[in-house]
């Protein structure tokens, strides 16, 4: 039988990688976003950390693996409808951008 894969991988304000599907709720952001696959265009509602940026998601229709595009902080950023809570509230975000330049 196979394991669940974890969908989301987390980097934190702190730059480290957490797993997390935590979602907190402050009234001024949008905290849920549909998240479409590229490659299938499968959509789905997903919600959104607060504290952290989404830098891995597996789309549960074919399975590709999503990463942000050049610039942006996250798949939320990249593939979504709203950008990320961090991004709304012009935070630093996770600190840096998601373009190589780590």
């Amino acid at each position: 039988m196979r394991r669940p894969v974890r969908q989301w991988i987390l980097r934190g304000r702190n730059g480290r990688l957490t797993n997390s599907d935590q979602a907190h709720e402050e009234a001024d952001l949008q905290l849920q976003s549909p998240l479409a696959c590229p490659h299938c265009a499968r959509a789905e509602t997903l919600d959104m950390p607060l504290d952290a940026c989404v830098v891995l998601h597996f789309c549960p229709g074919c399975g590709a693996r999503l990463t942000p595009k050049t610039g942006d902080c996250c798949v939320f950023c990249s593939y979504g409808d709203v950008p990320c809570p961090p991004v709304q509230a012009d935070d630093d975000c996770c600190g840096r951008p998601m373009d190589g330049a780590r």
